[in-house]
């Protein structure tokens, strides 16, 4: 017996030198001699452990726990084992073999507390720590782990609180400080997670958790080149941390350095294979790069490693609503949301998709909820505006216009589509297009024409659209594609947007020499396509317009791309070579504002067909306006009404006994807004009257119940004042200050009616009533627009078709002379020699 006592004597001193396999030998020795010894059973056990063998090690070890009373130190070691190991299953039956005889054990309180921590059984961590802690309230570490689980948990201030406790009694304790971080990033307080890290790394200066810590939290705010800086730091320290890779990546993809994010993902899936982060990434950046089925592809991959990652289903969302698969987007945004409630980027793009499909107040919640997860969205601001244009509520409207601009002139990034229809100058809207396309058109494959001269018979264009259907561009086009000369050009469609299986479709589709439906693919395939097709001038018809699929053109597939009709001011990007304008939309004062260089037509840049007016006869009690009254009309979305303008209207009717003011509905909130705002001028409400949607022949039709239309200012009437001069309706307008102000003026000027152009508000009112309490005069009006109707170049299609195509030769000859994009002016007498130049 005493041999035994003495050889275990020498095997725990030999154990706690750390000579661990020596010390086994002698347990082993122990054990020939008495196989019942406990502790020689038990410290082989921990031995055992020590060498790998877990399974062994706890065999021995749970023999050790057989004796009566239980030794407390055997109980500790074992948990200390199991936690080594991670066996967390383990570790929780120990606990509740042994917790309430040995309850005031630390080691095994903390074990297990550990051990239902990793399992994410955060609320029985919590009672197991806070039952340790009242018996030990000096345990630092668990207070640290404590907050750990509250904070799992969501509860962030008691979290914090716990943090705090553990820092008090170990203030280098530079876990807790990363961790408090993580709870301030969650929480949306960035400049406190800024400062948690910095006391991290003052602890620990190689802490590479840390300095990804600060890598995230300075993208939320904004400082792109210091996150890559962190993210770069934290790869100093740890090059093997595929996270840091992926802060890296999504650093870049912030930056727009998409090839430099691309290869940091690639390097995070070498390191973590299983990464959905990483995936996620590589999808975002194959979406910027219009790589859609390769984009669909990571996402999935990025969901098939975790199906409850949000960035993928964001992504998916993106693309699903890139492509017009609306219904796809809502529930992938959904998804997003339902695993990440506090992503701002997924109430931005429901806000986006409910305000594509009108639902306006939808819009707005959720534009709010984005807005409230991070405030710095001006663009967000601005979309708020816009929905809130659509309903006509005008609430604070000067100090929201005048926020928007503020935001654009300090360089914030604004949708230029929505900044066009608010007041803003030709200058403000450059600036607004420059940040726009510097921010979200790239291309890292570089251009796809790279100086290749072409040596074609015919010259070839291509219309690149989402409009070839039953919409406004098709409806203003399709005669001049259908009288395009083949002998000089070879056209071709290539439509981005859907089948409406229309009679205008058919129609479009059988105008082009070459069509094709390109919906499904991404913006790379597309510019591969154009680039295969040898196309000398791609001719882009939507601009910033909904559905737009301008990174094609980022993409430079061919050498000479011109933006038209689609878009009313500057896409302000360097790969755009022309706008097709005319002298009064853009006069040459205005030039400087465009960073294309203009095409001038001699009359009017708008195409126009002769449309079919419905020959039925208009009543109008069948349009709910009254037979003896004066009616203005103004069919313009309802976003082009401002409190401005309204005001003007106001004052026509106040002046103008018996008339009513006729206007296009697009949703009820609208109406029922103007209404009361008619109402607040002193106007009854049944004063004015809307119209709803109809087919367009009998749209047409149903203009001959008006007698004057009145245009608006700042964003004026397009297609909406062509369909009305068809129609034999006279146009009244105010000269605005830039392209979409200007358009009613270019027509008027195109169909010989310049008295109908009004240069000041107070001129504008005057000659409304005027034609109003006038008869004769405004008679005269009518008969004069019934007889330039057809005899004046506005809807003279052939003649329009000769101008263009000459502004494209003229553009050709400049290409084939080795010169570069200019201004080009069409005259009317010389568009025809000037087919002759290719």
């Amino acid at each position: 017996m005493r041999d035994e006592q003495r050889i275990l004597d020498r095997a725990l001193s030999l154990h706690h030198e750390r000579k661990v396999a020596d010390a086994a030998r002698l347990y082993r020795r122990i054990l020939d001699l008495n196989p019942h010894n406990l502790h020689a059973i038990h410290f082989l056990g921990v031995a055992e452990a020590a060498a790998g063998n877990i399974d062994r090690a706890m065999t021995l070890i749970d023999r050790s726990l057989q004796s009566n009373p239980v030794n407390v130190e055997f109980v500790e070691n074992y948990a200390a084992v199991l936690h080594r190991a991670r066996a967390h299953d383990a570790i929780i039956a120990l606990c509740e073999r042994f917790g309430q005889i040995v309850p005031d054990s630390v080691a095994l309180l903390h074990a297990g507390a550990a051990a239902q921590l990793a399992q994410g059984r955060h609320l029985q961590a919590i009672a197991q720590l806070t039952q340790l802690l009242a018996r030990h309230p000096d345990h630092f570490p668990a207070h640290f782990m404590l907050g750990s689980a509250l904070a799992k948990t969501k509860q962030y201030d008691a979290a914090i609180a716990s943090y705090d406790r553990a820092l008090a009694l170990n203030p280098q304790l530079a876990e807790a400080h990363l961790d408090k971080g993580t709870v301030y990033f969650a929480q949306r307080s960035y400049d406190a997670a800024l400062m948690a890290y910095g006391r991290a790394l003052h602890a620990r200066p190689r802490f590479a958790e840390a300095w990804l810590g600060r890598c995230h939290t300075l993208i939320q705010l904004g400082r792109s080149e210091e996150a890559l800086a962190a993210a770069d730091e934290a790869l100093s320290c740890r090059p093997e941390l595929a996270e840091a890779w992926v802060g890296r990546g999504n650093t870049l993809l912030e930056l727009n350095r998409l090839e430099e994010a691309s290869a940091a993902y690639e390097r995070a899936l070498v390191l973590a294979p299983a990464s959905a982060a990483a995936r996620a990434g590589q999808g975002h950046v194959l979406l910027r790069l219009g790589r859609h089925a390769e984009a669909d592809s990571a996402f999935e991959r990025a969901l098939a490693a975790d199906s409850a990652f949000a960035a993928a289903w964001l992504g998916r969302g993106i693309l699903f609503l890139t492509l017009g698969r609306h219904d796809a987007a809502a529930m992938a945004i959904d998804k997003a949301l339902e695993f990440d409630p506090q992503l701002a980027n997924a109430w931005r793009l429901r806000g986006q998709l409910c305000y594509l499909r009108k639902q306006y107040d939808d819009a707005l919640e959720s534009w709010g909820n984005s807005l409230r997860q991070n405030p710095d969205q001006p663009d967000i601001a601005a979309a708020c505006q816009r929905v809130r244009m659509h309903v006509c509520d005008w609430t604070d409207y000067d100090q929201a216009t005048a926020s928007i601009r503020s935001s654009v002139q300090s360089g914030k990034i604004v949708a230029p589509f929505l900044f066009i229809a608010i007041a803003s100058t030709p200058d403000e809207q450059l600036h607004c297009a420059q940040h726009w396309a510097r921010h979200n058109l790239h291309s890292i494959r570089g251009p796809r024409w790279r100086g290749e001269r072409y040596d074609h018979d015919r010259i070839r264009i291509a219309y690149l659209s989402a409009d070839f259907h039953d919409h406004a561009t098709s409806q203003l086009m399709v005669g001049v594609l259908e009288q395009h000369d083949r002998s000089r050009f070879e056209i071709s469609g290539i439509s981005t947007g859907p089948d409406d299986h229309s009679d205008l479709r058919r129609r479009i589709a059988a105008a082009f020499g070459r069509f094709v439906d390109v919906r499904s693919q991404g913006d790379d395939q597309i510019a591969d396509l154009v680039r295969t097709l040898e196309i000398d001038i791609l001719v882009d018809l939507k601009g910033y317009s909904q559905d737009a699929r301008t990174g094609v053109l980022a993409m430079r597939p061919a050498p000479i791309q011109t933006q038209y009709l689609g878009f009313p001011g500057t896409l302000g990007a360097s790969f755009i070579d022309y706008i097709i304008a005319d002298r009064t939309v853009i006069p040459r004062e205005h030039a400087a504002h465009y960073a294309e260089k203009i095409a001038w037509l001699p009359d009017s840049y708008q195409a126009n067909d002769r449309r079919h007016v419905a020959d039925i006869i208009q009543r109008r009690a069948e349009h709910g306006l009254p037979d003896g009254a004066f009616v203005f009309c103004c069919f313009n979305d309802n976003y082009k009404l401002t409190p401005q303008v309204f005001d003007s209207w106001m004052r026509i009717l106040r002046d103008v006994e018996n008339s009513v003011l006729w206007l296009y509905e697009d949703n009820p909130a609208a109406s029922r807004n103007l209404r009361g705002e008619a109402a607040a001028r002193g106007l009854a409400a049944e004063r004015l009257v809307f119209a709803r949607r109809l087919p367009l022949a009998e749209h047409l039709a149903r203009h001959r119940c008006a007698d004057l239309f009145l245009d608006t200012l700042p964003y004026g009437a397009h297609t909406t004042a062509s369909d009305a001069l068809w129609a034999g309706l006279p146009v009244l307008t105010l000269l605005g200050g830039s392209f979409a102000g200007r358009v009613g003026a270019s027509l008027l000027n195109a169909i010989g009616l310049p008295e109908l152009i009004t240069t000041t508000v107070a001129a504008y009112e005057a000659l409304a009533i005027r034609l109003a309490r006038q008869p004769s005069e405004l008679a005269a009006v009518k008969a004069k627009l019934a007889g330039n109707r057809l005899m004046t170049p506005l809807f003279d299609t052939a003649a329009f078709t000769r101008h263009i195509e000459a502004a494209y030769v003229a553009m050709m000859k400049r290409h084939h002379a080795g010169l570069p994009p200019d201004h080009i002016q069409i005259d009317r007498q010389k568009s025809d020699s000037a087919l002759e130049l290719q």
